[in-house]
């Protein structure tokens, strides 16, 4: 199985490509990758990368390539995660610096999250965020997240975890 392709009235989540793994690998070169488990060597990403696109196979689930409808442009990744040592199934995001500011984060996360929930009947669903990362805690709240201190964390990790609402609460 791949990534199905999901559209939003501005993106497009879509499988990823072979060619999208350099901008992936770039970012995890730097000290920016902090909040995403970097920085990683180029084989250390390209095994992330691989696993993220090899879980759509194994689990039925995994990241998409984020692409904005108007020119193809590359802007980031989405995805729903779940590796060995995570609790819980997670929501994660990272986007092009280019890209932030213009909502498409929101706008991704949130078509993940209600796929999470509607096409794979997930009944809950966390995101596994740095206490430093002020811009994804932001993103979480404006998704209507809140704070689960109780919750544990991938490998007694640090991180906050911030548990998402289903997007249908009472809604047959």
């Amino acid at each position: 199985m791949i990534a199905p392709e999901l559209r939003t009235e501005r993106l497009l989540l879509r499988p990823h490509r072979v060619e999208d793994f350099d901008r992936l690998a770039a970012l995890y070169e730097t000290p920016r990758s902090k909040h995403i488990g970097g920085p990683l060597t180029r084989g250390e990403a390209w095994r992330g990368f691989a696993g993220d696109v090899g879980s759509w196979a194994l689990l039925g689930f995994g990241t998409w390539a984020i692409e904005v409808r108007a020119d193809g442009a590359y802007a980031g990744q989405i995805g729903l995660n779940h590796p060995a040592d995570f609790p819980e199934r997670e929501i994660g995001w990272v986007l092009w610096e280019e890209f932030q500011g213009k909502g498409y984060a929101f706008e991704a996360a949130m078509c993940a999250r209600d796929f999470a929930y509607r096409q794979l009947g997930w009944t809950t669903v966390v995101s596994y965020i740095d206490p430093d990362n002020e811009r994804s805690i932001g993103l979480a709240k404006r998704m209507g997240a809140t704070l689960d201190p109780d919750a544990p964390t991938p490998n007694d990790e640090g991180c906050l975890v911030y548990r998402h609402p289903a997007p249908f609460a009472g809604v047959e």
